[in-house]
């Protein structure tokens, strides 16, 4: 039975969208990107297995001990950032919960933003105990790639609605338009997994007694690239036809978006190789993969419009 503080509480949900749901939609997006960018610091600091165990930190404890150094604090502040994405993701699914059956589409992926974030922990314990299998690395990453995009589609449909609009993808859109949003779409996921396998054979393992792929780092690094010059292409061949044919606001400032992402992130990726990887550079990417992400989804979403509000 319902006590009267529990209807109270209930009463003062929200029965709309408006700037304070947005705003967890956009608080949501930052820590999913967060926490790749805070994914990499861990391998690229080395600090990996500065936890030793999972879902244990070390045998016997949760937390790091003085033993462990800076690495198991690293690694144990990475863990403790899914706690954050899951208080984030449960404020946004309470927030939404009188108008659930109304915004469909926004609480489900509320739901699985909050579903996912220990389908992800389980992978990092995978991650642990198979000692960094360059393999479940790069699922551990993919996983929360998928993540940020979710997010993203948050972001559009709540931003419609707290500022009025009637659709994420309005018109005029040409079926190129639309052939081009999916372009974007393909080509940046083949990207993004194939430099999984560029970097699971590259020289930052997460610890030096990690295994790597016996690839050869250019030839790779070389084959990564080809989806890169199509999704240049596709990037810039949309902008100039969303100009063209007065496609809407949102998708032209969409465009602009990727196309200062994807440059940057192929600046950044150049850069990186020629210089042996720094480990800064290196961190520059990672965020640059979390950007081109979101920009990429919001591209495909705002030219498509095949996700439902």
């Amino acid at each position: 039975m319902t006590t009267p503080v529990a209807t109270r509480w209930f009463g003062r949900l929200p029965l709309s969208i408006g700037t304070g749901i947005h705003r967890l939609a956009i608080a949501s997006l930052v820590a999913q990107a967060a926490l790749i960018v805070s994914g990499g610091a861990v391998r690229l600091t080395a600090s990996g297995l500065g936890c030793s165990q999972w879902p244990n930190c070390m045998p016997g404890t949760m937390t790091p001990t003085p033993e462990m150094g800076i690495h198991g604090l690293i690694e144990f502040g990475n863990r403790l950032l899914t706690f954050v994405l899951a208080a984030i993701a449960l404020a946004m699914i309470i927030s939404v919960w009188r108008i659930r059956r109304t915004h469909r589409t926004v609480f489900w992926l509320s739901i699985s933003l909050l579903c996912f974030i220990p389908i992800q922990a389980v992978i990092g314990g995978i991650t642990v105990l198979s000692d960094l299998n360059p393999w479940v690395v790069s699922l551990h990453f993919l996983a929360s790639i998928v993540l940020v995009a979710a997010a993203t589609l948050l972001v559009n449909r709540t931003g419609r609605e707290a500022r009025g609009e009637e659709l994420v993808a309005p018109g005029p859109l040409t079926g190129t338009l639309r052939t081009l949003g999916w372009t974007v779409a393909i080509t940046s996921a083949l990207a993004l997994v194939l430099g999984t396998v560029v970097t699971g054979s590259g020289p930052h393992a997460g610890d030096p007694s990690s295994p790597r792929h016996d690839f050869n780092l250019y030839l790779v690094t070389r084959i990564h690239v080809v989806p890169v010059y199509l999704l240049v292409i596709a990037t810039v061949l949309g902008l100039y036809l969303a100009i063209r044919t007065r496609a809407s606001a949102q998708l032209k400032r969409g465009y602009i978006m990727l196309v200062v992402a994807v440059l940057a992130q192929a600046a950044i990726g150049y850069t990186q190789f020629f210089l042996g990887l720094p480990i800064g550079v290196v961190m520059l990417h990672m965020v640059g993969t979390a950007l081109l992400t979101a920009a990429a989804t919001n591209v495909w979403d705002r030219s498509t419009g095949i996700v439902p509000l």
